[in-house]
């Protein structure tokens, strides 16, 4: 007899989500492990990337262009403040603002640590032809699409 959960484990899709999970594992470990290297964690750098060679910017702007929920950016923030990378800011003219920049040394980690994790991912990116990563990218671009709301 053939089961609803039977028919759903042959669905064609399934090795195709299977290879996507364990191929962002692995990148994801690969990624984390070189930046806790760096005594960084994934989100400290993401926060660090984003701010480098800017002003600074408000935490709402700072939320959309890393993808980190609003609860979890005010932690990554507060231990960034701890290690003196990072400082928040009150605008004079708009006190429910809140700006968030790098400090001094905060910019400093930005020029060691975003080259030296670009390179280190370029070392794996590299064995992909030029071709492969932009099929890729189109790939999972229409991949994401498929998934967004609407």
């Amino acid at each position: 007899m053939i089961t609803l959960a039977n028919a759903a484990a042959k669905e064609s899709f399934l090795p195709t989500m299977r290879e996507l999970a364990r191929a962002y594992q692995v990148f994801s470990a690969c990624s984390e492990t070189h930046l806790r290297q760096l005594d960084l964690t994934p989100a400290q750098f993401d926060v660090i990337a984003t701010l480098g060679n800017t002003a600074g910017m408000c935490m709402g702007e700072l939320g959309e262009k890393t993808l980190i929920t609003k609860g979890t950016l005010t932690g990554v923030i507060d231990r960034l403040i701890q290690k003196q990378l990072a400082a928040r800011e009150i605008p004079g003219d708009n006190r429910r603002s809140v700006i968030v920049r790098l400090t001094p040394a905060g910019e400093k980690v930005f020029e060691q640590v975003f080259p030296a994790h670009i390179a280190h991912l370029k070392q794996r990116f590299e064995q992909l032809e030029p071709s492969e990563l932009e099929l890729l990218r189109v790939l999972l671009s229409r991949l994401r699409q498929a998934f967004q709301p609407g």
